[in-house]
């Protein structure tokens, strides 16, 4: 089969969708898919629009007319995110939430992020990853597709443990302006807390996986699962390991958070991680 927006992996009935991250880095999960599709048949979906809604509804598109719904959503960084929203939604198409290095869905959990990353990174990257930042968030700047793939190569120096490469080389399509106009929404809807609200709403089965060399911390990322599940803020305490038997986040046998050792923000390409991420993956999708 072939779709614009769309790469088919393996065979008909489609369970699994691999939802990419960003927003505007298209193509960038195909290595997972490609795994995947050993055991099932999975979406790729490449997220075309420019907002919030646009890109929910365009996911709903994908599943309704492709996928076995209700469906297993792998969503990465952003992708988990527009998975969550999507089940918030429409909880008919959504059988498990598989969150992959998912940000903080609280404002309270995102300020160690930014810290992180620039420790990781020298005196003339900060500089770069500043100037990129600065860029992608004023309208009226140029190349905005340069921009975004010089903070990507930043930021994925940075999150990275032990990295490998094995996406293929044109696989991403990076889009500039997707990244400025999802990404400045999706800013405002954590702020505002509409972001942990959708949470909330989700009713099917979540498991959260995060390396725990990621500059974004499973710590803030455990008690956005927390709150989102019992409503109530408490801290939440989460040990590395490399077992998909961890503690639960709250008290909810819906929400569980893996946390991986030896591992950064993409978990499939690092060196001592991988194996044990696929192996997750292939468990809980069952």
């Amino acid at each position: 089969m072939a779709d614009t927006n769309l790469r088919f992996h393996g065979a008909a009935p489609f369970r699994v969708a691999a939802i990419h991250g960003g927003p505007g880095a298209a193509g960038e999960m195909a290595p997972v898919a490609r795994r995947l599709s050993r055991n099932w048949g999975v979406l790729e979906p490449l997220q075309t629009a420019r907002s919030i809604e646009g890109q929910v509804e365009e996911l709903r598109g994908v599943l309704s007319r492709h996928a076995q719904v209700p469906a297993v959503l792998i969503g990465y960084s952003w992708g988990a995110w527009l998975s969550l929203l999507l089940a918030a939604r429409y909880p008919e198409l959504a059988g498990k939430l598989i969150l992959v290095s998912s940000g903080p869905f609280a404002e309270s959990g995102a300020a160690e992020l930014r810290t992180r990353r620039l420790d990781r990174l020298d005196d003339a990257e900060k500089v770069e990853y500043e100037a990129a930042i600065a860029g992608l968030s004023d309208p009226a700047a140029p190349d905005s597709d340069r921009l975004l793939e010089k903070l990507g190569r930043l930021a994925a120096k940075a999150d990275a443990y032990a990295p490998i490469v094995e996406t293929e080389p044109g696989e991403v399509r990076v889009d500039g302006e997707i990244y400025r106009a999802v990404w400045r929404e999706a800013l405002q809807v954590r702020r505002s807390g509409a972001l942990l609200r959708e949470a909330r709403l989700v009713r099917c089965p979540v498991v959260a996986i995060h390396g725990d060399s990621d500059s974004s911390p499973a710590a803030g990322v455990a008690e956005s699962l927390s709150i989102a599940q019992s409503g109530d803020r408490h801290e939440v305490s989460q040990k590395p390991r490399n077992s998909s038997q961890s503690p639960l986040c709250g008290e909810s046998p819906l929400c569980r958070l893996v946390v991986l050792a030896q591992c950064g923000h993409t978990p499939w390409l690092e060196r001592y991680a991988k194996e044990e991420f696929y192996r997750i993956l292939l468990s809980e999708i069952g």
